[in-house]
């Protein structure tokens, strides 16, 4: 009974999130259909949560709608209180700025980004569009790749 109960949640999760990205993309059900090659019934029993899409229309509707295949099928907005992020965008939730100026990044942020105690972290900042912050070897990496391609195209002219 346990597992028809988790079932039940997970169908009624991704056609909560399959409606909700295609109406936030404002596509119609026959425009997603004919995406992904699939009918505008096999659609709308998605989203009804009469059926789920296999693995690959998974697939498929995740890149369409360019989220996390995770995303797509585990996705609570209950628990998150926001929309689907676009894949490889996060929200970690606010920080406070410490009176010396101080921030705490949060933990799943340091996950993902591999940022240990000791790291070297660059500020960067555009008065229209905000702060960034980049590891200083990613920066660096960066710079010589730019530096590289400059060097190859000065050699072919």
């Amino acid at each position: 009974m346990h597992c028809i109960i988790i079932i039940k949640d997970v169908k009624s999760m991704i056609s909560t999130n399959l409606r909700k990205l295609r109406k936030v993309r404002r596509y119609t059900q026959e425009e997603v259909a004919d995406k992904i090659g699939v009918s505008r019934q096999a659609v709308a029993k998605w989203e009804n949560a009469e059926t789920v899409p296999d693995i690959n229309n998974c697939m498929i509707l995740a890149e369409l709608y360019g989220v996390t295949l995770d995303d797509l099928v585990n996705y609570s907005e209950d628990k998150e209180k926001i929309g689907i992020p676009p894949k490889g965008k996060h929200i970690y939730g606010l920080v406070k700025v410490g009176e010396r100026g101080q921030i705490v990044i949060p933990k799943k942020a340091r996950e993902i980004f591999n940022i240990y105690p000791g790291d070297s972290l660059l500020v960067l900042g555009d008065e229209a569009q905000g702060i960034a912050i980049v590891k200083n070897e990613n920066f660096l990496q960066f710079a010589r790749e730019i530096f590289n391609v400059q060097e190859y195209k000065e050699e072919d002219e």
